[in-house]
This record gives C-alpha cells, structure tokens and sequence, in this order.
C-alpha cells in the first residue's frame, strides 16, 4: 500500500492534509462551512468517483472529534431520530449512486456548492418541530449525501429550528453529520469502494481535522469575521464555476 495514491501527487496529498485542518478549524468556530469548502477542494484534484467517500471518511473524523469536544452539550434525541431516518436513505441512495458518470457527479457537486452557498435554504415553521421531521430530515440528507457529498447546511437548518445554544447547537450538528457520515461510508464498502488505497491519506485529514477542530472551539463563542466569510464564498464559487466547467467538458465529450 503507498502512502500516496497513485491518483494524486505529492503536493496534491499535502494540500488536501492542510485544508482539512483549515476546514475543521471553519466548522468548529463558525458551526457551519468546511465541510462544503473541503468538497470544493477535493474536487479539484481527487478523481470523480472518489470524491464522496473519501470525503465521508475524513468528515466522520471531523464531525466524531467535534462532537467528543462538545459531548456535554448533545441533545441525543435529536441525533437518535436523525439517525433512524439517515438509515433509510442511504439504503435507498446506495441502489442509485453507482449509476451515475463522472461528469454528472462533477455537475451536480458545482451546482450544490453554489446553491449551498447563495441559494435560499429551508425556513421551516415553528409546527415542524417534531421528531418525525428530523427523522425524514435525516433520510433526505442521507440521500443527498449519496450525491453530492456535503449536505452540511441544510442538517444545519433542521437542527437550528430547535434554538439551541451555540454550544448545543454544533455539538448535535456534529453528531447527526457522524451518524449520516457513518451510513455513506458503509454503504459505499458495501458497494465496493478501495477505501485502503487513500488510508494514509484519510488518516493524515483527520488528525489535521481534530486539531484544527480543537483550535476552533476557542473561537466557537467570539463572533465571526464578516471579511473573511466573503472571501470564502468568493473563492468557493470560482472552485464550483472550475467544476461545472470541468463537468461540462466531460458531459458534452
């Protein structure tokens, strides 16, 4: 097994290792946004078909070192029902994954980045606040994440209905993106994805994740930095727009 896939070069290896600690430290001090910003990269240089798991394994990390951090604050129903629901849907977008090319996947990424991004996202009401919805909340999630990767943003919606604390909030936040993390990846083992091939890889993201994660939650109480949340956006659209742009090319060959 090489440290190195044979897809990806040296320095390729060494930026998807500093992002993921970048994108951590995002998501711990801000609750929401690496996960969306480590696909963009990801996408850059990592072939098509690897994208999605490889990704779901470095979040599980992510997301599982979060939510040790901020284990106090979990409401666990939430995550429970959550849970339930994500079962359900990765079982259903396991049967349909496998059948899509390349290209499509390019496509349809670029467009979820963008539309995470400067798309209207879910408002529901306060009668929605159920367990029922969490769980179908998780099932659609799940499905998505099937797709497209992260579905971050919109968990977040759902768990941000219940007017948690901050703490509370990315604590639970975590903790359902674990379980939805944990789906994906079985679903794709079973499916028959070389997971070994990127394990040292995997294994490199997620130690830089957990400390960029423990130095964001230093940061988890102080406001955030209006500059530098444009900047981001800017530069995860011009990562998309390249996506599509490459999808584009690959459909249309």
């Amino acid at each position: 097994m090489t440290i190195i896939p044979d897809t990806l070069s040296f320095l390729d290896a060494a930026l998807l290792v500093g992002v993921s600690f970048f994108t951590s430290f995002l998501s711990a001090s801000m609750g929401i946004g690496g996960g969306v910003a480590l696909l963009a990269v990801m996408a850059q240089v990592m072939p098509p078909l690897a994208i999605v798991p490889v990704h779901g394994v470095v979040q599980l990390g992510s997301n599982a070192g979060r939510a040790y951090l901020m284990r106090e604050a979990i409401v666990w129903r939430i995550v429970l029902y959550f849970l339930m629901g994500s079962l359900i849907g990765g079982l259903i977008g396991g049967q349909i994954v496998v059948a899509l090319p390349a290209a499509t996947l390019q496509l349809v990424l670029g467009l979820f980045v963008l539309y995470s991004l400067w798309g209207p996202m879910p408002k529901p009401s306060a009668d929605h606040k159920s367990m029922a919805f969490v769980g179908s909340s998780g099932a659609l999630s799940t499905l998505l994440t099937m797709f497209v990767g992260a579905t971050g943003p919109f968990v977040a919606v759902v768990v941000k209905m219940f007017s948690l604390s901050r703490l509370a909030h990315v604590g639970t936040f975590s903790a359902c993106m674990v379980g939805q993390h944990t789906v994906k990846i079985v679903v794709f083992g079973l499916l028959g994805f070389a997971f070994g091939a990127y394990l040292p890889l995997m294994v490199a993201m997620v130690a830089t994740g957990f400390l960029g994660t423990w130095v964001g939650r230093h940061f988890l109480m102080k406001s955030t930095d209006e500059r530098f949340g444009r900047w981001l956006n800017i530069i995860l659209t011009l990562l998309a727009a390249r996506l599509l742009w490459q999808g584009a090319q690959g459909f249309f060959a």
